[in-house]
């Protein structure tokens, strides 16, 4: 489907109407963003982004994470011009709504279209990093006709300052994912005012420094983010597209400013936005030949899904993988340590217990990816057999995510979402601090992670209060969704 440049301004204004009327009706929420982000991602969805609305599921799509959760209208207008079947103008018109399926911020499980609950700055791009790591490990086993995609990712200031970010861009670059392209809302605003005013970061050469491939556009050229975009896909190295964009972009009188970034527009300015837009539609409704181009965009993968459908029905062991399926007998070896144990009332550390059942579980479940914070050795969570994942192999098992449990916990995230992985990582008990956000954001998704948490006995007392967990225990217990269990044996 040929998009011109015409073409893509009318789609980039129906996600600017969409969204600033939404905001408006509500009197809630961030139209900053959607308006600034529209063009970039009018390029992004019309031109590139390998989905299909009717098969929303589709393992082998391209994912796509708004790490700038606030700007949440900006992914529900998407929805709904691409005709995913499950959003409708009436859930438009009640953003933020009690109930409503579009919330202030995108919640995974609410709308089909949504690859991660985003809301917490940094963890979208952090656990964005897993899912290109997914996606490469999965690769390695079944080849470019079963899994060959990329991650895509819409960030802004606020989820580069967030320190989570250095440890997982850092990993990315470490592991050459050149699928991953993450599109920077590069608009200097933050809520209370200019970037500059809270920070100096030269945001390009800091993702150099780590290992990225950077490009600089104006994020408001269509042939410019073209070009960026075909550059970034053909990288041998993780890329950042630094969007020059203006925040709240059409809005005469508030566009570039703070005063934009989580308030309404207010009646007056919408209106001074549609005489400067040329945009004559009444409130909620979009031109029938705009609805009709975003309609098409949204079948432009069509084609390419049949063929990967065919392709993946005769493989019978990609697909058990895929949809999680454990494999016959995956716990008789499980079974049989319990027994031996029983017989021979064994008696080791937990961790060691913890180490023994490892054992059986991960040479017995491919699925299954673990991990540690650089305490394998003390966590015990490596295992005999196991390979460690590099960029010249992603065929492995293990991950080393160095001192890094902030990402670890975000990355493990993203390895769950993407599918066909099943995460555990290690660190001690009173380490799971750094995690924390991760955790919780595991336990609204209700994803499948696994937390190794050691060293939680009072014998950790010899380290020092630093490492001794007191409340920990009671927190995690308090956490909805979270299942805690505190072994005592190998049993």
């Amino acid at each position: 489907m040929s998009l011109n440049n015409k073409k893509l301004q009318q789609m980039a204004n129906a996600i600017r109407f969409l969204s600033a009327e939404a905001i408006e009706k509500a009197n809630s929420g961030h139209p900053g963003m959607p308006l600034g982000m529209a063009d970039v991602a009018a390029v992004l969805f019309g031109k590139y982004l390998n989905i299909n609305p009717d098969q929303p599921r589709w393992f082998d799509r391209d994912r796509f994470v708004l790490s700038a959760g606030h700007g949440s209208m900006l992914l529900y207008s998407l929805f709904y011009l691409l005709g995913y079947p499950d959003i409708s103008l009436e859930d438009i018109k009640n953003f933020r709504q009690l109930g409503s399926k579009t919330a202030g911020h995108p919640e995974y499980g609410h709308l089909v279209g949504i690859d991660m609950t985003t809301g917490p700055l940094g963890q979208g791009i952090s656990s964005a990093v897993g899912m290109a790591l997914a996606e490469r490990v999965i690769n390695a086993k079944f080849g470019d006709d079963l899994c060959n995609h990329y991650t895509y990712v819409i960030c802004g200031d606020g989820c580069l300052m967030e320190g989570i970010s250095e440890e997982a861009i850092s990993l990315a670059g470490l592991w050459k994912l050149n699928k991953l392209i993450v599109l920077w809302d590069n608009n200097n605003i933050t809520i209370d005012g200019t970037v500059d005013k809270s920070n100096g970061t030269n945001q390009a050469e800091r993702f150099k420094a780590v290992g990225w491939n950077v490009i600089s556009i104006n994020g408001h050229n269509y042939d410019e983010i073209s070009a960026a975009i075909e550059q970034a896909q053909q990288s041998d190295k993780p890329t950042l597209i630094a969007c020059k964009t203006t925040i709240g972009f059409g809005a005469p009188n508030k566009q570039g400013t703070s005063k934009i970034h989580g308030s309404p527009l207010g009646a007056e300015e919408l209106a001074l936005m549609k005489k400067q837009l040329g945009w004559e539609c009444e409130p909620f409704v979009v031109p029938d030949e705009t609805i009709a181009t975003w309609r098409a965009a949204g079948q432009k993968s069509a084609a390419k899904y049949n063929e990967w459908e065919e392709k993946a029905a005769k493989n019978s062991e990609f697909t058990a993988y895929i949809n999680n399926e454990l494999p016959q007998n995956w716990d008789k070896e499980l079974n049989e340590l319990k027994i031996q144990t029983i017989n021979e009332q064994t008696k080791v550390a937990t961790r060691k217990a913890s180490q023994m059942c490892l054992e059986k579980i991960v040479s017995n479940i491919p699925q299954m990816i673990g991990g540690s914070a650089d305490l394998a050795a003390s966590n015990l969570t490596f295992v005999s057999g196991m390979k460690t994942i590099t960029s010249a192999d992603y065929n492995g098992n293990n991950i080393m995510y160095g001192i890094r449990e902030h990402a670890m916990g975000a990355i493990m995230n993203g390895l769950a979402l993407h599918g066909g992985v099943i995460p555990y990582g290690g660190t001690f008990f009173v380490f799971s601090d750094y995690m924390r956000p991760a955790m919780r954001l595991a336990a609204l998704m209700g994803v499948r992670v696994i937390y190794v948490l050691t060293h939680d006995s009072i014998g950790v007392g010899e380290d020092g209060p630093t490492h001794q967990p007191i409340e920990h225990l009671a927190s995690y217990r308090a956490m909805p969704n979270i299942n805690t269990f505190r072994p005592c044996d190998v049993v």
